[in-house]
């Protein structure tokens, strides 16, 4: 976990230095550039059999959703306080239980229902609808965060079969012509100063799923998700060193009832066990 915090945090980092020369979509084509040749590289060192899947149909279905969720991720992380961008994103398992419930039949208990209402009420603190003007890049990472919840579903109907090596290589390999495609139409040649930057986004994107699928296989999702979290704080000390992002009360509240409602679902589903 300690891998994926700080894989997290510097890809954060990293994308808000490149938005300020590149696109959105440019940042997402280096992104999988990299993260291609990089996983490839270590399938045909492990095992050559981990490129084939009976599921392609389903790794382009869960990739769209994906590069929707990263699309709204990195584009916010251009225009908004790094923390706001992360407190919004804790909001995916309150997307991804009302998914699995349409998608996969999952049933939604008291407590998973209590889960959604909790981040949905967090999501109305951090955003001040009425309050205050919301920046279109708060709704665009809420959206993302959403498309998140899709692909996380997807994800899962995936591993049944499919190694996590497997569905980081589709993941690379299919978002990649949909960031070329619409990163070409506006182009820019990346400056030498900046190839560390998209070398740090490619490589912490694998960094960070594959830190987080170890921790969760190592250990309870109780005690994961709360450390999950620690992004917040982290982050929100980054944004005020590097960039001078205030911290204001609304946010840590409202990330607070999301934290709260995903820990009320946890330790029901562990006492449900």
């Amino acid at each position: 976990m300690t891998g994926a915090l700080l894989s997290f945090t510097a890809m954060a980092v990293a994308a808000r230095e490149l938005s300020a020369e590149l696109s959105t979509f440019q940042i997402l084509l280096f992104r999988s550039l990299i993260g291609l040749v990089v996983i490839s590289l270590l399938i045909q060192w492990k095992n050559p059999a981990l490129f084939s899947t009976p599921q392609f149909g389903w790794h382009a279905w869960r990739n769209l959703a994906h590069f929707g969720g990263q699309y709204g991720w990195f584009y916010g992380i251009a225009f908004i306080p790094l923390a706001e961008v992360f407190a919004i994103e804790f909001t995916v398992p309150v997307w991804t239980a009302l998914c699995a419930t349409a998608v996969l039949g999952e049933r939604l208990t008291r407590s998973r229902a209590a889960t959604i209402a909790l981040g949905l009420l967090g999501v109305v603190v951090i955003l001040r609808p009425g309050l205050a003007l919301v920046h279109p890049a708060a709704l665009a990472v809420l959206a993302g965060a959403m498309a998140y919840g899709v692909a996380h579903t997807l994800t899962k109907k995936l591993a049944a079969r499919d190694s996590p090596m497997t569905i980081l290589f589709y993941m690379t390999l299919l978002q990649l012509p949909l960031g070329l495609i619409p990163a070409a139409i506006d182009w820019t040649t990346p400056a030498a100063a900046l190839w560390p930057h998209l070398a740090a986004v490619g490589l912490t994107g694998l960094t960070a799923h594959y830190c987080m699928t170890r921790a969760l296989a190592l250990a309870d999702a109780t005690v994961v998700v709360p450390m999950d979290f620690l992004r917040l704080p982290l982050v929100a000390l980054l944004g005020l060193a590097l960039y001078g992002e205030r911290l204001e009360w609304p946010l840590f509240a409202g990330a607070g009832l999301i934290l709260a409602g995903i820990l009320l679902s946890l330790r029901a589903e562990r006492t449900r066990r």
